[in-house]
């Protein structure tokens, strides 16, 4: 059997080789059921938490949307330039590193953006802010990570994933 790297010389060698063909859901399809089932779980949850740490229920909905909506512009953004950059690697599939440095990535990210709007929504300290956004870190470091080897698992690895196949 070849390795990957010698089939992809073969490949760019042989105009007739066929197309790269990946499997599983791909493009734009697989990408908004991504964001929306991420989103969704990730609103329900982080509703929950911020009551659980006595912000009012009604601050609580309106900030999970708010961090939900910020979250999807970041997640299409951070998950397309993570693609690019993915299927420029020699090494393909998702290893357990690549999964980690991805949820570090989109999380240190999303952090960045939602600790002046948390700040500023709850009226509280940047401080006070940080530490929310600490605790909520925690949880959707490993929710990042669960979610998407789960999601992985359901619906195949992305085409930047995947080894060539002819």
């Amino acid at each position: 059997m070849a390795s990957a790297s010698s089939s992809a010389a073969h490949t760019v060698h042989s105009s007739s080789a066929a197309p790269r063909k990946a499997t599983g859901l791909q493009g734009a399809k697989r990408r908004i059921i991504y964001v929306s089932l991420y989103e969704a779980i990730a609103i329900a949850v982080s509703s929950l938490i911020f009551i659980a740490i006595g912000q009012k229920a009604s601050d609580s909905g309106i900030m999970a949307v708010a961090a939900s909506v910020i979250a999807i512009c970041w997640n299409l953004s951070f998950n397309h330039l993570f693609e690019k950059w993915e299927a420029r690697q020699t090494v393909k599939g998702r290893s357990v590193l690549r999964r980690v440095v991805h949820a570090i990535g989109f999380e240190g990210g999303i952090a960045a953006m939602l600790i002046p709007l948390m700040a500023w929504w709850f009226n509280i300290t940047l401080w006070e802010a940080a530490v929310m956004e600490a605790g909520l870190l925690v949880f959707f470091m490993v929710y990042t990570f669960a979610f998407n080897w789960a999601f992985d698992r359901l619906f195949g690895l992305p085409a930047s994933a995947q080894a060539l196949t002819q």
